[in-house]
């Protein structure tokens, strides 16, 4: 039998008095998945995972939690999610250590000093666990958020823009934190708007836009379909033509006669391979340039074509 999904959303839409934020939108989630879910502001990103942590109350559609439907069994499976929400949201009066104690207190565990311990050093806080949070600097009370939602050991993790206006090593320190936590079977949902992140975790994208969601794919086979990887070749000496073959896969000679492009995409030759040729015809190459697929690019694309069958190679 197919596992159960750790989320499983079917047809899920959120109306409001003057905007559709959710339209009928259907995503399964397995254990142990990190899934980065991508769009603009105002896509939906924030509505669908308040819909599924109870912050915001669906029009329609199911949710279920490791097989638990929340319209009718709600309490059980919240046990074992966590969120980290956009907005900072924590009692200012007391430590680092007392917000985290209380905060597993919520979820119905006992305080366990070793697992505050080990969150406050993946998250660099240990200097700061006897601080009263108020003091805090922005970054160090991001960091504060994150181990919240992590202290009641989570098995289902929601980390919404986690790292909005933080510095680059509380971001690299936080990649590594989630890869041990899909290690340990955790499942993680991201929604980032630094797309390195999603590039650099994510097993599968999914992209919203205007409450829709236009795609779900796996990053590998999602960056093979649709990026793009830009070959930029520069010659020792103008050159009046480009041998006929190259010209015929694509490969354009620049207007001063001393460089040559191509792009790569799916269904193309390899941008390698034509370097080959090049180097075979015996031209004189001065310099070469290989930019590789980007994620951003991707996204851009799929947005702009609304995620229909013309968003191909």
């Amino acid at each position: 039998m197919p596992e159960t999904p750790v989320l499983d959303i079917a047809h899920l839409t959120k109306r409001f008095p003057k905007l559709v934020a959710l339209e009928d939108v259907s995503l399964q989630i397995p254990q142990g998945e990190i899934f980065a879910l991508l769009g603009p502001n105002g896509a939906g990103k924030t509505t669908l995972i308040g819909a599924v942590c109870g912050l915001v109350k669906k029009t329609s559609g199911t949710v279920r939690i490791f097989g638990h439907d929340l319209e009718t069994d709600p309490l059980p499976p919240r046990y074992f999610v966590g969120l980290v929400p956009q907005e900072v949201n924590f009692d200012p009066f007391f430590t680092v250590r007392q917000v985290l104690a209380f905060q597993a207190g919520f979820f119905g565990k006992k305080a366990d000093p070793a697992r505050i311990e080990e969150l406050l050093a993946a998250l660099d806080l240990t200097s700061k666990g006897d601080t009263i949070t108020r003091t805090l600097s922005g970054g160090m009370k991001r960091r504060l958020l994150i181990a919240k939602a992590l202290v009641h050991r989570p098995k289902l993790v929601f980390l919404d823009e986690p790292t909005a206006g933080v510095d680059v090593e509380l971001r690299r320190d936080l990649w590594s934190y989630v890869r041990k936590l899909k290690a340990e079977g955790t499942t993680v949902v991201l929604t980032t708007h630094y797309l390195e992140e999603a590039e650099e975790l994510a097993d599968r994208i999914g992209i919203i836009d205007k409450g829709r969601l236009l795609l779900v794919e796996e990053k590998s086979a999602l960056m093979a379909r649709l990026g793009e990887r830009r070959l930029e070749v520069r010659f020792g000496q103008t050159q009046t033509a480009l041998p006929a073959k190259l010209q015929e896969q694509g490969m354009v000679l620049s207007a001063d006669q001393m460089g040559a492009s191509f792009i790569e995409r799916h269904g193309t030759a390899k941008a390698p391979a034509l370097l080959g040729q090049l180097y075979a015809a015996n031209m004189e190459i001065a310099e070469v340039s290989l930019k590789a697929a980007k994620l951003e690019d991707v996204l851009l694309r799929v947005l702009q074509n609304g995620g229909g069958a013309e968003v191909s190679a």
